[in-house]
Parts: C-alpha cells; sequence; structure tokens
C-alpha cells in the first residue's frame, strides 16, 4: 500500500508540475512497450527533440500545424478555382450575347443594303419606263 501511496504521489508530481516532458517520453514509451525496439524508440525520441529544438513546438503539435497549413491552402485553391471558373462562365455568356447581337446587327446591315439596291434597281427601271413614254 505505501509502494502504491508514493507511486500515486510522484505521478502526480510529474504530471501537474511538468518536470518531465511526458508527451516525448510517452511515444518512444509506447513503442519500446508495443515491439521491444529500443533503437526505434531512441530514433523516435531524438527526432522529436530535434523537431523541438528547430520550431519550439512537439512533433506531434508541428505535423497538425502543417497539415492545417495544406488544408487551408488547398481549399483557398479550390475557392479560387471555383471563382475563376464562375468568372470565365459569366464573360464566355457576355461573349455569346455580343456575339448573337453583332450577327444580328450584321443581318439587319445586310437586309437594308439588300433593300436599298433593290430600291434604286427598281427606281432606275421607273425612271427608264417614263423617259420611254
Amino acid at each position: 500500500m505505501k509502494f502504491l501511496k508514493i507511486a500515486l504521489l510522484l505521478a502526480t508530481f510529474v504530471f501537474t508540475t511538468g518536470f518531465l516532458p511526458f508527451a516525448a517520453i510517452l511515444g518512444p514509451g509506447l513503442t519500446v512497450a508495443s515491439t521491444g525496439n529500443v533503437a526505434k524508440a531512441g530514433a523516435q525520441f531524438l527526432i522529436d527533440r530535434h523537431v523541438k529544438s528547430k520550431t519550439g513546438k512537439n512533433s506531434f503539435a508541428y505535423v497538425k500545424e502543417e497539415v492545417t497549413k495544406q488544408n487551408n491552402k488547398n481549399s483557398f485553391d479550390k475557392e479560387f478555382k471555383n471563382l475563376v471558373e464562375k468568372r470565365v462562365k459569366k464573360v464566355h455568356k457576355k461573349l455569346v450575347r455580343q456575339n448573337q447581337q453583332n450577327q444580328q446587327n450584321k443581318l439587319n446591315n445586310d437586309l437594308k443594303n439588300l433593300v436599298e439596291k433593290r430600291i434604286k434597281i427598281v427606281s432606275k427601271q421607273l425612271n427608264n419606263l417614263k423617259v420611254n413614254q
């Protein structure tokens, strides 16, 4: 019973004071317990320490932050792509509408020119008839 109290007191001290970097030791400890591979656990511990010294964050927080950044970038890329596609569709509709209007105007001008030519021809023929009478 005395050993249990001491272990509980020691565990409480370790977890509440931050005396021991629990997250840095938990991963390698689980690796040793599950696989029995001490070298792999040591390498994992050294990598965690190196990441912590370079970034100021543990490896889990650093990876989580990088994944979040990548997801944000991907969502921005998707939003930007959707925005560009919408704008292209709007411009395409405007161009099609403008092209149709231009074709209609061209048809109207062609019809107008045709009617004017016909009027000139008929007027010449009428003038010729008046002169001959």
